[in-house]
């Protein structure tokens, strides 16, 4: 019996890692399993203690040419000073998870032609084993192009900061232009890991990994080129950088979870068309508690109707990744009587919400965000302008792209938070009656129709997302036969 022809992916540890990996292999598996070769795809895990019910629902409901395994639980306890940043805990979780990868390659390569792994950003030390079974090394990226020109500029970045006595990356009070961007950035708006002591294992970590991007075969893109098109085609003609696949907008096409949905989807059926405000900051990110209050308080003084989706603050603003949080019902940090005035105003919703369900429905006029990657391809590809509020990681750099360049999102203006970085009440009103309102706002929501628009057309057939996914299968089917 002739052996499949597999393609083996290793994502993040963390339920949010795992979305675009199933999205992209779905994708492709529907795309390219009709060319005389046929293709299956097994998700390898890396684990720290037991998966998340999320996370083993989504794995238990891939079609029937995926599969995946879990690798062995790393144990971070039985470690000496095992990190607390969640960049080099999941990075760490990988490299502990070699040997049990290997195995489970090899054991691939008893059952399958093996062309292709597939990485995370932050997983791409089992890239080390591409070479070993002489298989492409990719990484999906499931950012965009711009951030994924900073990710290969950096190093070089580093080095020029190497005369730097105070251990900080950069002249912090002059904009960076980043070689290949079409736009722009204050070393604020950076990704969060360059502002850690350069002697620190946060940003060792990330230049460990910026590194070794430059070495892998494919770079795998959530982008598509009416959205980044000069970002893309300037790393495409560096000789130094790796090829480049801009396959997207890859997205959710329904939310897997039915918690919350059925009440998130009739209450918005008794909303007027674009009436209503969806805040969210993704599946991992929080905010502060002062900050929780001032956007209550925001909502209610806006008047406009809103369906926010709430769970616990903290500090750490990226504290839903990897860190354990406390089980705390997040209704009970709202200001007092919040729920009771705003009830015929807005729906608050604990920990999770349909997010796709809620972005397509027509009474849904705007996104108040954190700028992830994935969440702003969905209100991108849906039509639903932005409200920018970056929390971490490459968010900041993500919300000037959408603001400054793409013109698909408003954020607050300078001078609007506070001497603590708080976004007040006042200017969460203004900023929520700009997107809401004002003829900025039509503006806006225009701008992100039109994007919407060139997003279907790049995954149609012939579009520019199609044809770079046909190319890379085609790199694969020729290795199956190699």
């Amino acid at each position: 019996m002739e052996k499949k022809v597999c393609i083996a992916m290793v994502p993040c540890p963390g339920h949010g890692h795992l979305i675009p990996f199933v999205e992209f292999a779905k994708r492709f598996l529907l795309h390219n399993n009709n060319n005389g070769v046929f293709f299956h795809v097994t998700i390898l895990v890396p684990t720290q203690g037991s998966p998340s019910s999320s996370t083993i629902a989504i794995l238990n409901a891939l079609p029937s040419n995926m599969d995946f395994t879990f690798l062995p639980s790393i144990t971070m306890d039985q470690l000496h000073n095992p990190p607390t940043h969640p960049i080099p805990r999941m990075k760490l979780i990988v490299q502990l998870s070699l040997p049990s990868l290997r195995k489970a390659l090899t054991s691939l390569t008893s059952r399958t032609t093996l062309v292709a792994l597939v990485s995370h950003f932050f997983s791409i030390d089992s890239l080390l084993l591409a070479q070993e079974f002489n298989i492409f090394s990719c990484v999906l990226y499931s950012a965009g192009a711009t951030s994924l020109c900073f990710s290969l500029s950096f190093p070089m970045l580093d080095k020029e900061s190497d005369n730097n006595s105070n251990d900080e990356f950069l002249d912090l009070t002059k904009p960076v232009k980043v070689s290949g961007c079409s736009v722009s950035f204050q070393v604020k708006d950076l990704p969060d890991l360059i502002h850690f002591p350069r002697s620190s294992e946060v940003y060792k970590s990330y230049l460990d990994v910026c590194k070794a991007l430059s070495l892998v075969d494919v770079v795998i893109l959530n982008s598509f080129n009416s959205l980044e098109g000069d970002t893309i085609g300037s790393i495409q003609k560096e000789k130094t950088a790796p090829f480049v696949c801009p396959i997207g907008p890859i997205i959710q096409t329904e939310s897997g979870n039915e918690a919350n949905k059925l009440e998130c989807v009739r209450w918005l059926e008794n909303q007027p068309p674009k009436s209503v405000l969806y805040i969210c900051f993704g599946s991992g990110g929080t905010i502060s508690h002062e900050q929780l209050n001032e956007i209550a308080h925001g909502l209610e003084l806006s008047g406009h109707r809103f369906l926010w989706v709430l769970r616990p603050p903290s500090k750490i603003s990226e504290s839903g990744y990897l860190i354990v949080t406390k089980n705390d019902d997040p209704l009970e940090y709202l200001p007092s009587g919040f729920l009771n005035r705003t009830k015929g105003q807005g729906l608050v919703v604990p920990s999770w919400a349909p997010q796709i369900e809620i972005l397509a429905h027509g009474s849904t006029g705007a996104f108040l965000s954190h700028c992830g990657w994935s969440s702003a391809m969905e209100s991108i590809i849906h039509g639903v302008p932005i409200i920018a509020l970056p929390l971490f990681a490459e968010q900041r750099m993500n919300a000037t792209l959408f603001t400054d360049l793409l013109k698909v999102a408003l954020r607050p203006e300078q001078g609007d938070a506070d001497e603590n970085g708080i976004v007040t009440r006042d200017q969460v009103v203004k900023v929520i009656k700009r997107i809401m309102e004002s003829d900025e706002g039509l503006e806006v929501r225009k701008r992100t129709r039109e994007l919407s628009d060139a997003a279907f057309l790049a995954i149609k057939h012939n579009g520019s997302s199609y044809m770079a996914l046909s190319s890379l299968a085609q790199k694969w089917r020729l290795k199956s036969i190699a």
